[in-house]
């Protein structure tokens, strides 16, 4: 199975959704069946490293950081995920816009894993990186409930 994590830059949210991922599948000894990878929807940052935040706020809760960089989601990486799992409305939007039609049924919110409709805020505009991974982790604790139910 492979997840792949998108929000707008590919540095804050989808970055640390992706650390916090591997490690709970880590945890429940699914890593080797279950491989995740995140992405852009934008171009904005591609090359750069998980913000600052994301790394500090991983750090703070012992949850490693997995080497990436930015990167805009592809069409070939689209065709490659079992779920495409977006952060926001926007994201969801935009992903469905950028996308052939036939992948559209792999787009998910995150959060509506663990039943809830609303977004994971962007700590690039909130600072709050905290709430971030709150909200990150409930959704990413959902979903690994979701593999292990469909696996």
């Amino acid at each position: 199975m492979y997840l792949l994590f998108v929000c707008h830059g590919n540095i804050c949210r989808s970055t640390m959704a992706e650390s916090v991922m591997a490690h709970l599948l880590t945890e429940a000894a699914l890593d080797q069946r279950v491989s995740v990878d995140s992405a852009a929807t934008s171009t904005e940052e591609i090359g750069n490293p998980p913000h600052m935040g994301t790394r500090k706020e991983l750090a703070r809760r012992n949850i490693p950081l997995r080497a990436h960089r930015a990167q805009q989601i592809t069409t070939r990486d689209a065709a490659r995920a079992d779920l495409i799992l977006a952060m926001d409305h926007a994201n969801v939007r935009n992903l469905k816009r950028m996308l052939p039609a036939e992948q559209h049924t792999k787009i998910r919110l995150l959060l509506s894993f663990a039943g809830r409709d609303e977004e994971i805020a962007d700590p690039w505009y909130t600072g709050d990186f905290a709430l971030t991974y709150y909200d990150v982790l409930e959704g990413c604790s959902a979903l690994l409930t979701w593999v292990r139910q469909h696996f």
